[in-house]
C-alpha cells in the first residue's frame, strides 16, 4: 500500500460522500496504490450509515466507527493505527482541506522531507473567533517547541510511516504532531495549502479548546526537553530553594548568636524552613523522575535515540 489518507469525522453527514469522491479524483490519476480511512468519532447522525454505503461502491474506503465521541486526538489516533501505507495523509472531514494539495505534499517527501505540514495561507474562518486564537497559539507553540511553524493547526499533513507509527497521540495532542516528530528526529517542512470554507454541516471548535492547548502544550515541552532528564527540571529548583533557605538560616544563625536577637517570632525564619523542606522536595522528585524515566525506557524498549540509516561493510553469502 502506497499512501493510506486518514480522516476523522463527527457528525459530517453532508461532507463525507462529497469528500471521499474528491479524494479519489485526485488520486486515481496518481497510479499509486492508497487506502481512505475514515475514522466516525461517535457521531449522532448519518456519518457512519452513509459511510457504509459507500464503502459499497469504493472498495479502497474502509470506515471505522467509535463507541462513543472520543475526541479529534483520539480519531486520529485510531486511524494511525489501521493505516498500512507507506505514506499517510491526514486530513478533516469538514471539506476545508483541499486533496488538490496531496501530490505536492507528497512532493515534498520525495524530495526528503520526513513530514510535510500544511499552513493555510489564506485561511477561510472569522478572524476574532478562529483565526486570531490560532495566531496566539501558533507563536506559543513555536517559541516553546522550537520547531518553527505557522500553522500547528492545519490537520492536513503528510508522513512516512515510521514516524506515524512513533506517534503516541492523546489530549489535544494532534496538534503538536509535528513537535513529537521533530523530537524522534524527523526532518519537518512546511508548504502552503488551500484552505476552503466550510460549505455544509456546523464547525466543531470553540474557545474553550484553547485552555486545552495551553495544558498539552506543557505537557509536550516537557516530553521534549526533559523527558529523559526529568531531575534538570526539578533539580536547580530543589537546589536554588534549599541555597536560599540555607542562606536565610546563616543569617539568622549570626542574629542570634552574634547579636542575641529573638528570632523565634520572625516570618523569616519560616520561610527559611520552608525553603529548605521544598528544595529536598524537589531533588528527591528529581531523582524519582529519573528511576521512573529510566524503568518506563528499559520496559518498553524504547531508546533515546532514532536512526535515520547506517552506512557499512556487509559480507556477502
Amino acid at each position: 500500500m502506497d499512501l493510506s489518507i486518514v480522516i476523522p469525522a463527527y457528525n459530517e453527514e453532508e461532507n463525507v460522500e462529497p469528500l471521499v469522491h474528491e479524494i479519489t479524483s485526485v488520486m486515481n490519476p496518481l497510479a499509486k496504490s492508497y487506502e481512505i480511512i475514515i475514522v466516525d468519532d461517535g457521531s449522532c447522525d448519518r456519518t457512519f450509515a452513509i459511510l457504509a454505503g459507500l464503502r459499497r461502491q469504493t472498495p479502497n474506503l474502509r470506515a471505522i466507527g467509535l463507541k462513543r465521541n472520543f475526541g479529534q486526538t483520539a480519531a486520529l489516533a485510531a486511524g494511525l493505527t489501521h493505516a498500512r501505507g507507506e505514506i499517510v495523509v491526514l486530513m478533516d472531514g469538514d471539506g476545508q482541506n483541499d486533496p488538490a494539495d496531496i501530490p505536492a505534499m507528497l512532493a515534498e517527501l520525495d524530495a526528503g522531507a520526513d513530514l510535510v505540514c500544511g499552513w493555510r495561507f489564506q485561511r477561510r474562518d472569522p478572524f476574532l473567533r478562529r483565526r486570531l486564537p490560532s495566531l496566539i497559539a501558533n507563536r506559543l507553540i513555536s517559541w516553546a517547541t522550537q520547531v518553527k511553524l505557522h500553522d500547528y493547526g492545519c490537520t492536513l499533513k503528510a508522513m512516512r510511516k515510521d514516524v506515524a507509527a512513533h506517534l503516541k497521540l492523546y489530549g489535544e495532542m494532534h496538534r503538536f504532531i509535528p513537535a513529537i516528530a521533530y523530537e524522534r528526529g524527523a526532518r519537518i517542512a512546511e508548504m502552503k495549502v488551500h484552505h476552503r470554507p466550510r460549505l455544509r454541516g456546523a464547525t466543531k471548535y470553540g474557545i474553550g479548546r484553547t485552555f486545552r492547548v495551553v495544558l498539552d502544550l506543557l505537557t509536550v515541552k516537557f516530553l521534549i526537553s526533559y523527558s529523559t532528564r526529568p531531575a534538570h527540571v526539578f533539580g536547580p529548583i530543589g537546589v536554588a530553594s534549599l541555597g536560599l533557605g540555607f542562606v536565610i538560616g546563616v543569617y539568622l544563625s549570626a542574629q542570634k548568636f552574634i547579636y542575641h536577637q529573638d528570632i523565634g517570632a520572625r516570618p523569616l525564619l519560616l520561610l527559611g524552613v520552608l525553603l529548605i523542606f521544598i528544595g529536598f522536595q524537589f531533588i528527591t522528585m528529581g531523582l524519582l523522575g529519573e528511576m521512573l524515566a529510566r524503568t518506563y525506557h528499559e520496559s518498553q524498549g524504547r531508546p533515546v535515540f532514532a536512526i535515520r540509516e547506517i552506512l557499512e561493510e556487509t559480507n556477502g553469502a
